[in-house]
């Protein structure tokens, strides 16, 4: 090539940010990225993977896929620090915020960008989960306040809302909190409210981005004619860290979006709470504000 016609060639820039955050999942992340690459219009899809400090075989299989691109953290800061790494890495429109427990079909990133291109009332945009088998997952949460984080607030997770039939016969709707295992949303409107908030750890970070879409009037859909697979993980982390992380990330939610007040009641009546049950790993970790990623450096 003329040297010449090579600084005039155009430069494509991609459409939509397909973004994964990881921590010792390699075959996890491999079926993801195997799911991906087979996307139709895989040319205006970049793929983007923050690995969180994994110490198994995570970084290597980076070099299966020549065409993604890794960041490899030095310690696990916690998701939300590595959402906003991988989000203003992004050069497109869209971010596909996608765990590595999710298995996309070809079809499904460029669909869920049609919607958004057609639809400027929608923020963000997410498929219908489903299981090997294909049967509908109950993969939405209900509006994070502090009625449904009660649960969290005593040491548990906050439950999935069951998905009625009917919904799965309609050509979208609406979805409160659908989380981020598979949520394609606008990177302006991200940027907008200053990227994640860093004060959430691995936690409540795409809670946040769901009320302030509610609050700006702005609309989050699930469209059931676009389907992924979600693969249940073997376990979910729930060590004390991780307790402590959940507990304390939903007081500063409360705390940022029903005021002061609100926000240390809740975390008060936690604290209270592991002392009543004797918890003192969870009392210690609360009262030091221990969450993922607190303790690196």
């Amino acid at each position: 090539m003329n040297p010449a016609n090579a600084l005039t060639a155009p430069v494509t820039i991609p459409k939509i940010a397909a973004i994964i955050i990881v921590h010792n999942q390699a075959a996890e992340l491999r079926r993801a990225i195997t799911a991906l690459e087979r996307s139709a219009q895989r040319e205006q899809l970049e793929i983007l993977v923050v690995d969180c400090a994994s110490d198994d075989a995570t970084a290597e299989v980076a070099e299966e896929f020549p065409g993604i691109t890794m960041q490899r953290l030095p310690e696990h800061f916690g998701a939300t620090k590595a959402l906003n790494i991988a989000t203003r890495t992004a050069r497109a429109e869209y971010l596909f915020l996608l765990s590595p427990d999710v298995e996309v079909s070809p079809e499904a990133a460029a669909r869920l960008a049609e919607k958004l291109d057609t639809e400027p009332s929608v923020t963000g945009a997410c498929p219908l989960l489903v299981d090997g088998d294909g049967k509908p997952l109950m993969r939405t949460r209900p509006f994070p306040d502090r009625q449904s984080l009660a649960e969290v607030r005593g040491g548990g997770e906050l439950g999935w809302t069951p998905i009625p039939d009917e919904t799965l016969a309609l050509e979208r709707s609406p979805v409160l909190y659908p989380g981020r295992e598979a949520l394609l949303v606008r990177k302006q409107f991200v940027a907008g409210m200053n990227y994640f908030d860093e004060r959430f750890g691995e936690y409540w970070a795409d809670a946040d981005l769901a009320i302030k879409i509610r609050k700006a009037g702005r609309k989050l859909e699930m469209y059931p004619a676009i389907r992924a697979t979600w693969h249940e993980p073997e376990a979910a982390p729930n060590d004390t860290i991780h307790k402590s992380d959940r507990i304390l990330g939903a007081a500063a939610l409360v705390g940022k979006h029903e005021g002061f007040v609100a926000g240390v009641g809740f975390r008060m009546a936690a604290i209270f709470g592991a002392l009543i049950r004797f918890d003192f790993a969870l009392l210690a970790a609360l009262l030091g504000g221990k969450k993922v990623g607190s303790q690196a450096k």
